[in-house]
């Protein structure tokens, strides 16, 4: 999983405290800036953990309660309240910069009140996507959370003092979602179980939260030292294992009994119709399901034939499936021992990439860039991603690579993981939005799955033209990424609209992509929990590249492929309308 990711959980999962964040009477005119200025000071109350991700300090010790209904009519208030606010305001007169937050305003509102509507609080607790995940990344000490003052650790401290109070809420509307059908499939509440058991101990210098005191820096005070060690073992053993403990036991014993043996959410009280709203907000479209699902096949069919072809190329005998195993099961394929090893080859795409990256872009991010391996605690379980890093330089951008045994570790696709992951992909787009002053503040750090990760996709397929896929296996590792996409529209859609199982999709999945077969699991499972999210990256994609064609066609000799990518980044993340419509003025401005 991608940083995007976890903005992603952050937005639809943090909580708030309801004195700080009461109505603002907004209805007298001011300048469009600070109306934006004060949108996105409102907005980080309801996000406090999305503030700490983006460096913003004033919040770092702040956890609202987003799982009750008093927060959620409060933002509803507030986007409501917006929405009214907006209409003050006339985009025809309007800089182009300005038109487009309108717009991006005018979305956020409508997205986020119809998602309001579906009472997802029901179920705000999976094995992908929930607080007590993203707590633990915070709280481990090598995350966003800061630790690097005495005020940081009392800072955190604070916040985990409420979480346990969220806990409790959270099983208080889980427990009403029971009684009125919002329940989770059975086979997801299994994977939940085990994830509360292991931060269950007896010993608080073995907890994941236990981690910020190891990394204490030598120069705090020794009665701060001291204090702050006693404190954290206090809120360990009383707080949060008490905590954990419940909530391992009420979805072993209570939750999982009920739990559903149906896998999509057309099978909850409206959730056809949320499902709908979820296309609309992960896609930034009005695509139907039934047109993401025709689409996905058609892209199936398109990538497999392209995949045929590097299997003949490269001499294989067998048939695609076997040589799906191949791929994934050779060792020539597993050329390194250690970590130091692997993230050094991982390090070394980018000088091989250079000559042509500068051929490519002269937008390019100031922030820096590392190689990482993931934290041990998660990284048994995680998947390759990029974390953001601060505007100011403090935290750079990460790639991390989770490398559990390095001399199993398969660079098949690691080309393509890179163009994604790092450079151009999301280290690139989210460096340059950060670093953009000329948006308003909360464009700098918002994200659209469709833009962002469509973007990260579209990198993958610059390879060729940057100097990578110089090995077919590479580009069929490129594939085989492009091919998983395309496999998420088919599937996705299937489950939550056409009543397809669990079995039913890991089956297809496995039909049509070199995955191994417990990655294929935890990914249909992931689309299980957070229904939507994954149509994002191919519909972004293949926008992106139309849109490259058509800039091609219409301008012809005068065509720039830098000012085209100028194009695409220079405003941050768009909803996919929004990127067409400045595409095609910057066509007729060409030409």
């Amino acid at each position: 999983m991608r940083q995007f990711i976890i903005l992603n959980i952050l937005v639809v999962f943090l909580n708030w405290n309801c004195s700080e964040n009461q109505p603002k009477n907004t209805s007298e005119k001011v300048p469009f800036k600070d109306f934006t200025d004060t949108y996105y000071k409102e907005w980080l109350g309801f996000y406090p953990l999305q503030a700490t991700q983006q460096g913003v300090s004033g919040y770092d010790d702040k956890l609202p309660l987003d799982v009750t209904d008093g927060f959620r009519n409060d933002l509803a208030a507030f986007y409501t309240r917006t929405r009214e606010s907006l209409k003050q305001y006339d985009p025809a007169s309007m800089d182009e910069n300005d038109k487009i937050t309108y717009e991006i305003l005018a979305w956020e509102c409508d997205v986020n009140l119809k998602a309001l509507d579906f009472p997802e609080n029901y179920m705000s607790i999976n094995q992908f996507w929930s607080l007590p995940l993203t707590m633990g990344q915070f709280g481990s000490g090598s995350g966003p959370q800061p630790f690097k003052t005495v005020q940081d650790y009392d800072n955190w401290l604070k916040r985990l003092q409420i979480f346990p109070v969220w806990c409790d809420s959270a099983l208080v509307y889980t427990r009403q979602g029971l009684e009125k059908g919002y329940v989770l499939p059975r086979s997801l509440i299994v994977k939940v179980i085990p994830q509360f058991k292991d931060l269950v101990t007896d010993d608080a210098a073995q907890s994941l939260y236990y981690g910020p005191i190891l990394a204490m820096p030598d120069n705090f005070p020794e009665a701060d030292k001291t204090r702050l060690t006693n404190a954290y073992k206090q809120v360990i053993s009383e707080k949060l294992v008490p905590a954990f403990r419940t909530l391992a036991d009420f979805f072993e014993n209570e939750y999982l009994p009920k739990g559903r043996s149906t896998y999509g959410y057309s099978d909850l009280p409206g959730g056809r119709e949320r499902y709908n709203n979820l296309i609309q907000y992960w896609t930034t479209t009005n695509m139907s399901a039934d047109e993401i699902f025709e689409l996905g096949k058609s892209e199936v069919a398109r990538i497999r034939s392209e995949m045929e072809a590097v299997k003949d190329q490269v001499g294989y005998k067998g048939d695609l499936r076997s040589f799906f195993d191949f791929v994934r099961t050779d060792k020539q394929f597993m050329p390194y021992k250690t970590a130091e090893e692997v993230l050094g080859w991982y390090a070394g795409l980018e000088n091989t990439m250079k000559p042509q990256l500068n051929k490519m872009f002269d937008l390019v991010p100031k922030s820096k860039f590392e190689v990482r391996q993931t934290e041990a605690f998660r990284e048994a379980s995680a998947s390759a991603e990029y974390n953001q890093g601060t505007p100011d330089g403090s935290r750079p951008g990460i790639f991390y690579v989770p490398l559990p045994n390095p001399s199993k570790h398969n660079v098949i696709g690691g080309e393509s993981l890179f163009l994604h992951e790092a450079i151009p992909g999301h280290h690139y787009q989210i460096s340059l939005q950060q670093e953009n002053t000329n948006l308003p503040e909360f464009r700098r750090f918002l994200w659209y799955g469709a833009y962002g990760e469509g973007w990260a996709l579209y990198a993958e397929s610059l390879g060729k033209e940057l100097g990578l896929y110089t090995d077919p296996y590479q580009y069929f590792g490129m594939l085989s990424s492009e091919m998983h996409r395309a496999i998420r529209l088919v599937v996705d859609v299937g489950i939550h609209t056409k009543g397809w199982t669990r079995e039913q999709a890991i089956e297809y999945s496995k039909e049509n992509e070199a995955e191994p077969e417990e990655s294929i699991v935890s990914e249909i499972e992931r689309y299980m929990a957070i229904p939507g999210q994954a149509l994002s990256y191919k519909i972004g994609q293949l926008k992106i590249l139309e849109l490259r064609k058509k800039s091609e066609e219409a301008l012809g000799e005068k065509f720039d492929i830098r000012a085209f990518h100028n194009q695409v980044l220079d405003a941050g993340v768009l909803p996919i309308r929004v990127l067409e419509e400045k595409i095609d003025r910057w066509i007729e401005s060409v030409k």
